[in-house]
């Protein structure tokens, strides 16, 4: 018997039906949606926080790795076991256990749907706005651990910014409960906080306390077609510039659009060289009023087209383009290396030109598309890697992106997080002294490193 196996096996007896070492099950819980994969050697689906307590005081006696997982939708490969151990999967920790109007809070556990909690919270006229694309499979557990973000981040803020309190499980099994249910707390260090976006490298979240606000009771939108990216980047200005903050502002590109038409045979989208969707929410005579204004002010700039959504109904019609772009990239049988680098506003110009350059000189096609309203771009490098020198050719693009976007004063990940995709530029993007303070404050948390290890701290 493999020596790994024994302590496993007592673990298994400890936790009856909540410790798997099926084979098939390993290979499930191998990976996420980025290209890296490892086989854990024994998956764990606790169903309660004591469970998770016990979980990892055990592995944390026996030097066990515990990588942990929400749904496994990340991009950057952040669950993948990579020195095998432990998968600890949250799924079946699946609750909604509050969602409380008159204190504009929700209590839940980190395997719900982020989707479904927005449904639910929006039965009773409250809003919780973090949405990223893939709410309908994410948890709220690996949004926080990510700090997910979405087109809705502009107006609403990210993750980060709606998690009041948190239970977490420390690498030894201690059981914290940090923060609380205020929409203030100035007691002690904000330590909840500090758990959002760790990647599963500090503790294992168990339980989340979120903020609500009142859901918008209108929204509408415009989707705008340009015959150049410079007259999209003008209009987001002219839009700022008039004191309009939308809740939204998407942009796309000339390739995204090409690969967009040729998925839902567009007539609008072909010849369209830059495209904007720009969504505005509140009161219905506010918003109504807003949105002439602003397509006053898009008028302006003299699009190719402008498609206006009012309600609900029309909204998500503009916003079924938008959703087709990442379908549209992979249509085109190209590899799509998704990076959601981060530039200051004033530098998106000079992204989207930066990106032309890289296509030139590498001779890879990049396909820009996101979230123009707060500089967060999805810049795809895509590659044909059946191509001699492909692959030597797509490092040294994306070595140039990182080192551009840094110089800028920007960032190498906006949503995804570091986990092993952006790890090879975790040294470009952080200094001697910031990734010392990550390995104290790693080493004070878990000690014996157990918790997610391989990755960047």
């Amino acid at each position: 018997m493999d020596p790994k196996l024994k302590p496993l096996l007592r673990l298994k007896k400890l936790l009856p039906g909540e410790v798997d070492l099926n084979p098939a099950t390993l290979a499930k819980y191998a990976g996420d949606k980025w290209f890296a994969a490892h086989q854990p050697d024994a998956v764990a689906l606790p169903r309660s926080t004591k469970s998770v307590a016990a979980i990892l005081k055990f592995a944390n006696k026996h030097r066990i790795p515990v990588t942990a997982r929400g749904a496994g939708h990340g991009y950057v490969g952040g669950c993948v076991p990579l020195h095998g151990g432990i998968a600890l999967s949250l799924e079946r920790m699946n609750k909604i256990i509050e969602i409380n109007a008159g204190d504009f809070v929700g209590v839940v556990q980190p395997g719900v749907l982020t989707e479904h909690f927005q449904n639910e919270t929006a039965k009773l006229g409250l809003y919780y706005p973090p949405d990223p694309a893939s709410r309908k499979d994410c948890s709220l557990g690996g949004n926080i651990a990510t700090n997910a973000g979405g087109p809705r981040c502009l107006k609403y803020g990210v993750t980060r910014d709606y998690v009041l309190g948190l239970e977490a499980v420390l690498a030894d099994g201690t059981i914290v409960r940090l923060g609380g249910r205020t929409h203030k707390n100035k007691t002690g260090f904000d330590l909840h906080r500090l758990f959002v976006g760790s990647e599963g490298l500090l503790g294992v979240i168990t339980e989340a306390t979120l903020k609500l606000i009142p859901l918008p009771p209108y929204r509408a939108n415009l989707a705008v077609g340009f015959g150049s990216m410079d007259d999209a980047i003008s209009t987001l200005h002219a839009i700022f510039a008039a004191g309009i903050l939308p809740c939204a502002l998407e942009v796309a590109d000339a390739f995204t659009l090409a690969a967009a038409a040729k998925r839902t045979r567009s007539e609008r989208l072909k010849g369209c060289k830059a495209h904007l969707i720009v969504e505005l929410d509140g009161q219905k005579n506010s918003v109504i009023t807003e949105i002439a204004a602003l397509e006053k002010i898009v008028r302006r700039q003299h699009p190719n087209f402008v498609e206006r959504g009012l309600g609900d109904k029309e909204c998500e019609a503009v916003w079924q383009i938008r959703r087709e772009f990442s379908y549209s990239l992979r249509d085109t049988g190209l590899t799509k290396l998704n990076e959601d680098i981060v530039v200051p506003r004033s530098r998106l110009a000079d992204l989207f030109k930066f990106a032309a350059q890289l296509q030139r000189k590498h001779g890879l096609q990049l396909a820009c598309f996101g979230h123009a309203g707060d500089g967060n771009i999805h810049t795809n490098v895509m590659v044909d890697f059946t191509q001699p020198g492909a692959k030597k050719r797509s490092e040294a693009a994306l070595d140039e992106l990182f080192a551009q976007v840094v110089a800028w004063g920007g960032a190498i990940t906006g949503e995804h997080g570091i986990g092993l995709a952006k790890k090879p530029w975790w040294k470009l993007a952080a200094s001697p002294e910031v990734r010392r303070l990550h390995r104290t404050v790693k080493a004070a948390l878990d000690p014996h490193g157990i918790l997610n290890p391989g990755k960047f701290v």
